[in-house]
Order: C-alpha cells, then structure tokens, then sequence
C-alpha cells in the first residue's frame, strides 16, 4: 500500500523540487500540491491523507499554526528555510525537519522515518521491541539498530507512535512504545510523565513542576509531584 502525500508549499520552484524528488520514491503516492495551508484543509477534509510535507512561512496562516489547528493531522515533515522553527516543530511532533536546500539524501532519510511511522499509524504494525543490555540499548534508527549507551540518555519524550530518544549530543527517532523502553531500563531512570522518562543521574533541578534537564525543561506529573520528588532526592 502506497503513502498517499500532499505537498503543502507556496513557493512554485521548491514545490517542483519536491515533486522531482517524489518521483524516485516509489512508495509514495502524490495526491496534490498546495499553495497554502486554506488549500491542505480542504485536501485533507475530503481525502485519507497519510503523509504531509509542510512549509512554515506561508501566506493568512503559518505551517505550524495550521498544523496545531488540526486535530488528528497526518505524519509531518516540515520544510522550511528557517531552522530557529526546530525545536517547536518537533514539539508538535514532527517526523522530520528539512532545511532548504536539502539533498536527496537527506529527504530519503525523512521519507525512510515517515514510512516507519506509517507502518504503525495507518498498517496496525507491532512496535519493535529495544535489545537491552547493561549498560546500552539498541534501538531501530532509520532503517538500522542503533546502539545508545544508557550514560548518554538525558530524557525521553514519547511522541504517539514513537519515541524520541534525546542525548546530551543528538535526538533518535525509534518506533517504540513507552512501555517497552521503561521495561527494559534500569532503576536509575524515572517515568515522571505519561510521555517523559528521565535519567535521574542529569537532573539538574526542579523548578515547580518542572525538571531541569539541562538544555531542556521537563514536566512531571502534579499528582505524583511527592514521591518524585522524594524519588530525585533521596528524601532530602
């Protein structure tokens, strides 16, 4: 079963780019292209759409206003010349962040990441299960088992379908449930929140009900605030 896509740009010579670049990838299958966000609501009201590949500076609406405005949105990969958009996107779970101009290569590799989505999201497909060991993890990464030294994990952020691994140098993209990765962990990790494991060992703070994790504030469960925090603590 094909990937049917929409590309939602407004500028003709990156639509046409992405549409040369669609033609050596099988498995997608090209529904329309769309000038503007107004243009994609009506697409995706009237058609199953499973993969959309998103502009953010567009005319009336922005990328990523439109994107927080739909309630079960397709998988997203974001294309854009502005790379200070990153992190938000990836906030609203993006698959992927493409920065004008990018390489074939580069968009294979997001097209590699949607399709492992897709094949959870809209096929019903059982999550990989991680191979853990001692001290490491293997994880499937695009399209490879990617070996992740558990001293290297700060936190990790469940988003639907998958997981976001982050380390104090990159961020891995794995399909995998929150279960199965805080199954496989040792005790010096903490589920603090439905979609948040941390590693306690890089906690530098708590600021209300927030964790410091560095480069990155984490919430906690206000319900649990106590026992976390006399988990983090030592009861100190």
């Amino acid at each position: 079963m094909k990937i049917k896509t929409i590309i939602v740009e407004d500028e003709p010579l990156a639509r046409e780019g992405l549409k040369n670049y669609m033609r050596e990838i099988t498995q997608l299958d090209l529904l329309t292209t769309c000038e503007n966000a107004l243009e994609a609501n009506k697409i995706l009201q009237e058609n199953e759409v499973h993969l959309m590949f998103l502009d953010i500076q567009m005319p009336k609406i922005t990328g990523l206003d439109f994107l927080k405005s739909l309630q079960k949105p397709p998988i997203v990969i974001i294309t854009t010349a502005y790379p200070n958009y990153a992190l938000q996107g990836f906030e609203l779970d993006v698959v992927d962040y493409l920065v004008k101009p990018y390489s074939f290569e580069r968009f294979l590799k997001a097209v590699n990441k949607a399709s492992d989505v897709y094949k959870l999201k809209f096929r019903d497909l059982k999550p990989p299960e991680p191979i853990s060991h001692k001290d490491h993890i293997f994880v499937k990464v695009d399209a490879m088992l990617r070996r992740i030294n558990l001293e290297d994990i700060v936190y990790v952020e469940g988003m639907e379908n998958y997981l976001a691994i982050h380390t104090e140098k990159d961020r891995y993209i794995t399909l995998m449930t929150m279960k199965s990765l805080e199954e496989s962990l040792p005790s010096s990790f903490l589920r603090v929140h439905k979609t948040y494991i941390i590693s306690k060992d890089k906690v530098q703070g708590i600021i209300g009900n927030e964790l410091d994790m560095g480069k990155m504030k984490v919430p906690f469960s206000r319900i649990r605030r106590n026992e976390i925090i006399e988990l983090l603590t030592g009861g100190q």
